[in-house]
């Protein structure tokens, strides 16, 4: 009898554990990939390719060293627009079967390769197609120099797949190394150790010694120059705009110190930026020791060089802490902004800090009305299942998650938080989590059982429910007050020297944003005529100003609005002109004649998102 009983208990703890195990699995379960890494997973890659401007193609070798965890018989990668000639097995390169199965609209098809229990390398032959998203190939005019081509990638969130045969979960991590073959005039650049000027051969090597999940794959190839900031920061542009980045990035290396101070070592080598051409479609990516940046930083007057403090704090939050799914993104996007504003009162002080928060807040605010405050979308954690991941990536949460840690920070104080996102970071270092996950850490390292501050956080509301929770800290800023008395009084006293008294770009765009509803064309021309906002150098101040010109017929502004439109790719940016053009039938037929101009140097992923606003 006590044999059976010790038996039974045996079977029991052996069942929790499958239990707990599926239970986990099920947890951190990726809609939006076809692989199985419970399964067999990839942990170390060996890509050999080449690049060919010609043919627009990228073909070679995915050698993929993996740990076959159930010594099954079957591993699945993704692949989307590919074309997979051959798969192999081991050093010795022993053909086997491959078979593709269902595309799905956004996710490609899953890559089923037969394997052997013991197999530890699966090496898969392929070249990418004209239909691949990741990958934007410019003809030299596409370019700022207009002398050769360009090609870089986009990875995030599921575009990996269109240009390297992979496990595309950001809950897979992997080491890399790789050889590129380039034309000799052109000098490639990846998410690794970057060489910092051309070689005679066209053929460079790279090692990314830090495992990263599959969206911060990425490669640029290009007219491509090296300028160093400092001993670990540098710039990467095309010759004519080389000068002009390192100027505006000069402050680099103060960033990155500043960042070390709040969150601890930089842990990547070298943190340096390459500044793309302007189709690139988004403000900046975090692509793990080379961020890629949009020309539209380059102000001239290092006015718009915070972005570089977002894009550096993904160092943390992000590329060494990553959302294992993308439901979970508020943890890559809203971390990043904490510390994107804690690195910018660091460098810029108290005073823009509390500017920063109070534009914050109103695009927290605005984005939560344009969807509605029922809308499940204004969750942090949301479901993207059978969607588009891209659909997570809007500014929710990157604003609402800010300004919950902002919560967070401020129940407990800086002396108690600062510690708790410091160790945070280093605990799950190299690691992709859920948003359980971190409420876990949270519970158990900060609130403690402590009922009184749990419910001063309102930890749910936050996360699980939708809209703006009440407990959201206040914001103000003194800088703002003055500039808000001055919007009382213009219209009687004149705008004659305002642009000597609002001269920051958050002042500025404060007091576009606020400019009111009545305002007529006069006015417009007025305050344009002052601050000659439709003609400056600012991107941030410009798309602020072209949305009021839109809204209030100011056609003075048309031609510089269109050229905007057709000179940047910034999805975001670009976005909020559609918009707010469509909302007439006039605007909506001038969008569309703007459109078919622009579109030719858009991005895959910008001309998705603008055909689904102007159909």
């Amino acid at each position: 009898m006590k044999k059976l009983i010790l038996v039974t208990l045996f079977l029991t703890a052996i069942a929790c554990q499958k239990k707990e195990k599926t239970e986990k699995t099920a947890a951190v379960t990726d809609e939006h990939s076809y692989s199985k890494p419970e399964l067999a997973v990839a942990k170390h890659l060996d890509l050999d390719i080449k690049v060919d401007f010609d043919t627009q193609t990228i073909s070679g070798k995915a050698s993929w060293t993996i740990d076959n965890i159930s010594k099954g018989n079957e591993i699945i990668f993704d692949e989307n627009t590919l074309n997979i000639t051959k798969v192999t097995l081991g050093d010795e390169e022993k053909e086997t079967k491959f078979e593709l199965g269902k595309d799905t609209e956004f996710h490609g098809k899953p890559l089923h390769i037969t394997i052997e229990p013991n197999t530890t390398k699966v090496n898969i032959y392929y070249n990418t197609t004209k239909d691949g998203v990741a990958l934007q190939w410019l003809k030299p005019e596409q370019t700022a120099d207009k002398k050769k081509p360009f090609v870089f990638s986009q990875g995030e969130s599921v575009w990996s797949r269109t240009w390297i045969p992979c496990q595309d979960s950001p809950g897979v991590r992997f080491t890399y190394n790789a050889k590129v073959t380039v034309p000799k005039d052109l000098l490639a650049v990846m998410s690794a150790v970057n060489p910092q000027k051309k070689n005679d051969t066209g053929v460079y090597t790279f090692k990314q010694d830090k495992a990263i999940p599959s969206y911060l794959m990425a490669i640029a190839v290009g007219d491509i120059e090296f300028q160093a900031i400092d001993k670990r920061t540098g710039v990467y542009a095309e010759p004519s705009v080389l000068k002009s980045a390192a100027y505006e990035f000069a402050e680099l290396g103060k960033m990155v110190n500043a960042a070390e101070k709040l969150y601890g070592p930089y842990r990547w080598g070298r943190y340096d930026v390459l500044v793309l051409p302007p189709s690139f479609p988004y403000g900046g990516m975090e692509n793990p020791n080379l961020t890629f940046l949009t020309p539209g930083v380059l102000a001239g007057d290092r006015s718009l060089t915070s972005l570089l403090a977002h894009e550096l704090g993904h160092s943390w939050s992000g590329n060494l802490v990553t959302n294992a799914t993308w439901d979970d993104i508020w943890l890559n996007e809203g971390f990043t902004t904490y510390v994107e504003h804690r690195i910018g009162e660091a460098i810029f002080g108290k005073k823009e800090f509390d500017m920063q928060n109070v534009i914050t807040n109103k695009e927290l605010v605005d984005n939560v009305a344009e969807y509605g405050d029922t809308n499940p979308d204004t969750r942090l954690k949301v479901s993207l299942t059978g969607r588009n991941p891209d659909d997570g990536i809007s500014m929710i949460p990157y604003v609402k998650g800010y300004s919950f840690l902002r919560v967070i920070e401020n129940a407990v104080g800086r002396d108690k938080f600062d510690p708790f996102i410091k160790n945070y970071f280093d605990s799950h270092a190299f690691q992709s989590i859920t948003t359980e996950d971190f409420v876990k850490y949270l519970n158990e390292n900060l609130i403690k059982d402590d009922k009184a501050l749990a419910d001063k956080i309102q930890l749910d509301n936050w996360i699980y429910k939708p809209g703006i929770p009440s407990n959201i800290v206040p914001v103000s800023s003194a800088e703002f007050d003055a500039i808000d008395a001055i919007q009382k009084s213009w219209r009687e006293t004149g705008v004659a020297g305002l642009s000597k008294k609002i001269t920051t770009t958050a002042e500025k765009q404060h007091f576009i944003d606020h400019l009111p509803a009545d305002i007529t064309a006069k006015e417009m021309e007025a305050i344009d005529k002052e601050f000659n906002f439709t003609k400056g150098g600012n991107f941030i101040i410009k798309r602020q100003w072209f949305v009021q010109a839109i809204r209030h017929q100011y056609k003075a502004a048309d031609p510089a609005i269109e050229q905007f439109l057709i000179g940047s790719s910034r999805t975001g940016s670009i976005m909020m002109l559609y918009k707010e053009m469509v909302k007439t039938p006039e605007g909506k037929v001038w969008a569309k004649k703007v459109f078919d101009k622009a579109k030719s140097g858009y991005h895959a992923t910008t001309i998705q998102d603008a055909a689904s606003v102007l159909k």
